[in-house]
């Protein structure tokens, strides 16, 4: 992809735009729209990434809809609550579960890919925000700047660090903001 211009922030779902909710130190995503509670950072750091020239893309794997613990009909009204209440372009989701062996499921990074040749992205010129090892991963074998949100949750950490680690979406955006202000992008 020639000429690509466009930089973006992917962002993962639960844990990032909206609370997760946590069982025995693990994040699992909202069972329902009562329980979406959209983080309050959230609307004002990607307003602060939006100004800045950033399209904005949300990524989430959603496995409990093939596991048959979640529907598709939920998921799909929490991103468009979602897709309402902040500045996002689209929120793309993988349904599949590991054993499928898709390429869009993160750590693969598929949907990022999706993305890129949806809407031009310059994914070298892109980052990635996530709560999860998934996250880093796909974020780094597509190819952008990758940012984790630490929450110190029970699972095991991706093979390569994150470019930055942090504790708030708040932080991630501050160090994005830093990072083009050295001249990381464009």
């Amino acid at each position: 992809m020639t000429g690509a211009s466009v930089r973006a922030v992917f962002l993962d779902r639960d844990g990032v735009l909206n609370r997760a909710v946590i069982k025995d130190g693990k994040p699992y995503p909202p069972a329902s729209l009562t329980e979406l509670q959209v983080l309050p950072e959230a609307p004002a750091a990607l307003r602060t990434l939006h100004a800045a020239g950033f399209l904005l893309i949300g990524v989430t794997n959603q496995p409990d809809v093939t596991r048959g613990a979640q529907s598709r009909e939920i998921v799909e009204a929490i991103n468009a609550t979602l897709l309402v209440a902040l500045p996002l372009v689209e929120i793309l989701v993988c349904y599949h579960d590991d054993r499928d062996g898709c390429s869009c499921r993160k750590p693969q990074p598929g949907l990022l890919l999706q993305a890129a040749t949806r809407y031009d992205i310059q994914l070298s010129d892109s980052f990635l925000i996530g709560d999860r090892w998934r996250d880093v991963e796909a974020g780094q074998r597509a190819g952008c700047k990758t940012v984790l949100l630490d929450y110190g949750y029970n699972e095991r950490k991706a093979e390569q660090p994150a470019d930055c680690v942090v504790s708030s979406l708040a932080d991630a955006v501050t160090w994005i903001m830093r990072h083009l202000r050295k001249g990381g992008g464009e």
